[in-house]
């Protein structure tokens, strides 16, 4: 007995000895050239960059994996019980492996061998982390091995908590989110402090196979599933019979995200996306987690992205019907058609089916109802002009325009103002008769005292051409280019009651060149006229003079010193806006007007955080020291900052510049736009053939600017000008954006003088004249002055690059 019991024992003993040599070797073996583990102390899981509005209003979101990363200390506790349930009970008890789940799930496999069940796992939570993180999803001995021996030694580095961080943040759920945070707001629209125990339970069940158990795709299967982890954490004592019961009988409701602010800005996040990407990468923008706080205010982007709607539309309804947008196939589902197509407009515009014809009406099907489409709201729908600009006859029979089974836009009356004519009182069922237009354009706001971008639509449609007209497009300006050459004049000592020469002038470009004949747009001559004649009447022969007298050297380094052009060609063709530049720049230039001459910088974003909170990027990076209060604010007097601006051009000159931009909507290209009643300066632009049209224009406190044109230019249609496509837009705008808001004149610097003159001669007359102004003179000037001209048979030279212009005057 003794010697059995001796030979037992001994070969135990070297059984024992074997299995753990063997369990060395493995280690051994496996354990070299492990990915390092320690890393994860430092881990940073990729995060989702949030963008803002100025009023902290959510704009978008950018991630490669949409995560938002909470500590574990912030996870309620009942969450962590129902992944522990789910996935790994005794993860409190085991040391990386569950010897015990391992020994279960190897039974139950070789049971089920054969039956062509799905193998049952017993993964724990670390070894999930260490698969996830550091190794692959290969399945092999090998690679379980491996994931075994990282888990023993993550175990002993990480506490518990620290290991169930990384898991649950790192933990793929479905519909793109990653973490519980995210997945939270994504099936719920809650932050995880708002969640209740059903909904815990379902975000438990998904870690094993997420599209199984969809709430909406795989209702039964995700009650099923989330039922389960219920019972396990009532079984494991975390949750009573009571609850558990209640949390069963609860219908599993998804909620669709409200994080989003109402306020739309396609164009403006994409230019803020750009920037990012420029100056910190796609890394970091993608997987950063940034915060980043923008300039935009979403009152002023919406009622901006609705004026250029409504603006683009009136214009493209004056160039006539291009038919509808198709006609209905036979046997075509109805609903399906019409929302594939209603998918592709604006907001409020909508796909309709034309069902019955008359003269006078449209009977329509459109959103699920019928309504009518009367000719009051769809008179405009004759022809496209001819090549040569003859109008088609007016239309007098909607059956002309229209037919049975054609698809077409239509939108509320309220959305076109520009129809609604003799007092015509559209019912309910009234629908507008609208066309996509061919034509496009951009809008901008901005604060000319700081140049922060606080609205910017750069087309007609971001989901049909993400091309942004505001930034992107290099056009020439055309008049609107104009005050820039004036101001270099009024800096040079001229006044705006200057008289310059009104007459015909031609320009020799050179041997074998033709001669380059300006004119007005009225294609008449006016003699001496003033300064500020010249502007509000832009008048082009005006500017070509005064531009010969103070030479295109000084009209270059102005355009250059205001950011319109870095480099402007020699020409003086230029000084007429033949030289190119952007919406964004050109409206910044003109805040520099407004705002005395002090030089500015469009920005689209204020400052930016990182994940941990700290600022990385300020646009205002003057120095405040006291505006760090440790001790807390109580009564301090405001802090006073540094203007750093740099002066660019003589404020009395550039209030000058403004009273005369002010004449222009007085009493000039612009004068549409005064009865609105309000201050407000601002310069149309047309350039040749009528191919873009601008309005830029400026309150005390806001600098706004359009430009409307097509991609491929051509001209606007007959008569179209800056006056008549870009104006309209421009009030519509301020008009909206000045509700409620006092009304303030345009600051005067010190020194300038206030005289009354005659508005045509500039001569000095009573106020009580019935044509005189307030003039702004500097001190020592008086009305009057001398005549600019180019004396008869004068031949001037101007230096270009690789030719020399010569100009002739003519009288």
């Amino acid at each position: 007995m003794f010697r059995f019991v001796s030979i037992t024992l001994s070969l135990i003993f070297l059984m024992l000895l074997l299995v753990g040599a063997g369990i060395l070797w493995v280690f051994w073996t496996y354990g070299k050239g492990l990915p390092d583990y320690q890393q994860l102390a430092n881990y940073q899981p990729p995060v989702v960059t949030r963008v803002h509005a100025g009023n902290g209003a959510l704009l978008a979101e950018y991630a490669s994996e949409k995560r938002l990363f909470v500590p574990v200390e912030a996870i309620p506790p009942r969450l962590i019980q129902a992944f522990i349930s789910a996935e790994d009970k005794a993860f409190y008890h085991h040391f990386g492996v569950d010897f015990r789940a391992l020994t279960r799930a190897a039974f139950t496999n070789i049971v089920n061998y054969g039956n062509g069940r799905r193998p049952v796992g017993a993964s724990t939570i670390t070894q999930q982390v260490t698969k996830n993180f550091l190794l692959t999803n290969e399945v092999s001995i090998d690679r379980k091995i491996k994931e075994a021996i990282l888990s023993f030694r993550m175990e002993r580095a990480f506490a518990k908590d620290q290991i169930l961080a990384l898991y649950l943040n790192e933990i793929y759920l479905g519909l793109g989110s990653y973490g519980v945070a995210a997945a939270a707001l994504k099936y719920f629209d809650k932050s995880l402090d708002q969640l209740d125990l059903p909904e815990m339970a379902y975000l438990a069940a998904l870690p094993k196979a997420p599209n199984n158990y969809h709430p909406i795709r795989n209702r039964r299967a995700a009650i099923t599933r989330r039922n389960w982890v219920l019972k396990e954490m009532q079984q494991n004592g975390y949750i009573s019979d009571d609850e558990a019961g209640r949390a069963k009988n609860t219908q599993l409701q998804m909620s669709n995200q409200s994080g989003f602010d109402a306020a739309d800005a396609p164009y403006f996040t994409e230019e803020v996306r750009r920037q990012l990407i420029r100056k910190f990468g796609k890394t970091s923008l993608y997987d950063g987690g940034l915060s980043v706080r923008t300039t935009l205010d979403p009152f002023l982007q919406q009622i901006a992205d609705n004026a250029l709607e409504r603006g683009l539309e009136a214009l493209d309804r004056r160039q006539g019907w291009r038919g509808p947008l198709g006609v209905l196939a036979e046997g075509a589902d109805i609903e399906k058609v019409l929302a594939e197509q209603t998918a592709r407009l604006r907001p409020n515009h909508y796909a309709a089916l034309v069902t019955k014809v008359e003269r006078r009406a449209a009977e329509i099907y459109v959103q699920g109802r019928k309504a009518i489409i009367p000719f009051e709201l769809a008179y405009w729908a004759y022809p496209p002009r001819s090549k040569d600009g003859v109008r088609p006859p007016a239309l007098s029979d909607l059956r002309n325009a229209l037919s049975k089974n054609d698809i077409v836009i239509v939108q509320s009356p309220g959305s076109t103002p520009d129809l609604t004519q003799n007092n015509f009182d559209p019912a309910l069922n009234h629908f507008a008769l609208g066309q996509r237009p061919d034509v496009e354009g951009a809008i901008v706001a901005l604060d000319p005292h700081t140049g922060r971008l606080l609205a910017m639509s750069g087309g007609y449609n971001f989901a049909e051409s993400e091309f942004n007209r505001a930034v992107q497009a290099l056009r020439q300006p055309g008049s609107a280019f104009k005050p820039f050459v004036y101001l270099a004049a009024l800096d040079a000592g001229y006044s705006p009651t200057t008289r310059i020469l009104d007459a015909p002038l031609v320009v020799d470009q050179g041997p074998g060149k033709p001669k380059w004949k300006p004119a007005n747009y009225t294609k008449r001559f006016y003699g001496p006229s003033i300064m500020r004649v010249g502007i509000e009447k832009s008048r082009n022969l005006m500017t070509a003079r005064l531009a010969m007298t103070i030479g295109m050297k000084k009209v270059q380094d102005y355009a250059k010193r205001f950011g319109l052009n870095d480099n402007l060609p020699l020409l003086l063709s230029m000084s007429l806006g033949a030289g190119e530049t952007t919406l964004l720049r050109l409206t910044a230039a003109y805040g520099m007007l407004v705002n005395g001459g002090r030089k500015i910088t469009p920005s689209l974003i204020d400052r930016i955080q990182d994940r941990h909170g700290k600022t990385i990027y300020r646009h205002d990076d003057r120095n405040c020291k006291a505006c760090l209060v440790p001790q807390g604010w109580n009564g301090q007097s405001i802090p006073s900052l540094p203007d750093t601006r740099a002066q660019l051009t003589d404020p009395l000159s550039a209030f000058q510049m403004v009273s005369m931009l002010e004449g222009v909507v007085k009493r000039g290209t612009g004068r549409s736009i005064r009865k609105l009643g309000l201050v407000v300066a601002g310069k149309t632009g047309t350039t040749n053939d009528n191919t873009n049209g601008w309005f830029i224009g400026f309150t005390p406190d806001l600098a706004i600017g359009v430009f409307i044109g097509y991609d491929r230019p051509r001209p606007l249609g007959k008569r179209e000008t800056g006056s008549t496509v870009a104006v309209p837009i421009f009030g519509d705008f301020l008009m909206r954006s000045q509700i409620d808001k006092p009304v303030i004149p345009f600051r005067r610097p010190n020194g300038i003088q206030i005289i009354p003159v005659h508005s045509e001669t500039g001569e000095r007359v009573s106020a009580k004249n019935k044509k005189a102004i307030l003039e702004t003179f500097k001190p020592g000037q008086r009305p009057g002055g001398k005549l600019i001209d180019v004396a008869p048979g004068m031949n001037m030279k101007i230096r270009a690059p690789n030719r020399t212009l010569t100009i002739q005057g003519l009288y």
